[in-house]
């Protein structure tokens, strides 16, 4: 993929300084796309002689915690103190993944309060909704991971790209492409993995450090929500999941240990749209799924306060797990009757 050439130039402008303090963000409960993306611009940057901290608000699920140079990471939510000091101090703020800073939950109140500092962005979700001084916005790429190799690509050239930050982009890559088997692939996409699996990595390994490192409870919670928590709809084309906090509890659940379940139900042949609702302290995370023409960024937006890319969306209901069921269900009837599923 070929970037905007002007933008490339405002881009180098900007990191042209010498000593530049730079903060780099990703959004909350950030996955692998999120922290292979930031990591990896971070290295990019630090070797031009920046100052540079990657921050997110949350914690990373711990299937990530090998990637190179994640335990740098700064948890906003564990070093408030220390994320406030480096985003009032910084030259730049690079946002990854991410299109609205409310993303960042509350650590979106410390960004927007340095007015002085460049901002950019580096996304692949649908339109934007703040003011950038540089956007790099392509919601046709498969991962922000991928846009910042097209990123390094055209500032350094791929000979550039090390070992390390070549662990960190394909994880982002293959983990927001459900392991390349998403509609968003291209040819150049496989002739950047290609160049990355010329720096020498392990694959195999990478693949078995994500997908093939959960916990036991992991294993026992996903048998117990697909057994007793999925439920179908109009005749076996809408399903949705379901987890409380209790039944976490239950399963001794660790952050990220969800991560998949909503894809599950679209392995069934005539599967259209999947979803699950997480409880939270004090909301319900909805995450959609589906295939083909169905546009669940859409349904997001309209039903859940989100949004997202048309087959992978998500947002969030402050109701009951009953009354957000019910207001699914009822949402689903509207979607199809307009023709839209």
């Amino acid at each position: 993929m070929n970037l905007s050439e002007k933008n490339i130039e405002a881009l180098r402008e900007i990191i042209s300084g010498e000593g530049l303090r730079v903060a780099v963000l990703s959004h909350s409960n950030p996955d692998g796309d999120a922290l292979g993306s930031s990591i990896a611009w971070k290295m990019a940057l630090r070797r031009l002689g920046h100052h540079v901290e990657a921050i997110v608000p949350n914690a990373f699920p711990y299937y990530l915690e090998w990637i190179p140079e994640v335990k740098d990471v700064i948890i906003y939510r564990d070093e408030a103190e220390r994320a406030e000091k480096i985003l009032g101090e910084a030259d730049v703020i690079f946002c990854l993944d991410f299109h609205t800073l409310s993303r960042l939950d509350s650590l979106g109140d410390v960004v927007a309060a340095n007015t002085s500092a460049k901002r950019v962005l580096v996304d692949h979700h649908l339109n934007p909704s703040e003011t950038f001084d540089v956007m790099f916005s392509y919601p046709e790429a498969s991962s922000t991971s991928y846009l910042v190799y097209c990123l390094i690509e055209q500032l350094w050239g791929v000979e550039s790209i090390t070992r390390y930050q070549a662990e960190a982009l394909y994880v982002g890559m293959m983990t927001d492409t459900g392991n390349f088997s998403f509609s968003t692939l291209t040819p150049h996409l496989f002739r950047s993995v290609a160049n990355l699996a010329e720096t020498g990595i392990d694959i195999p390994r990478l693949y078995n450090n994500v997908y093939n490192s959960f916990t036991e409870g992991r294993a026992r919670l996903f048998g117990y929500v697909i057994n007793r928590k999925m439920k179908l709809l109009r005749k076996g084309t809408v399903a949705h999941l379901s987890l409380t906090e209790e039944e976490m509890r239950r399963f001794w659940f660790q952050q990220g240990d969800n991560e998949g379940f909503v894809n599950y139900p679209l392995t069934i042949k005539k599967m259209r749209m999947s979803a699950i609702f997480t409880e939270h302290h004090d909301f319900i995370r909805v995450s959609l799924r589906s295939r083909g023409r169905v546009d669940v960024n859409l349904f997001a937006q309209r039903y859940f306060g989100g949004g997202g890319h048309k087959n992978a969306a998500g947002g969030k209901s402050f109701v009951s797990m009953a009354e957000t069921i019910k207001h699914f269900e009822k949402s689903v009837e509207e979607f199809a009757a307009e023709g839209l599923l």
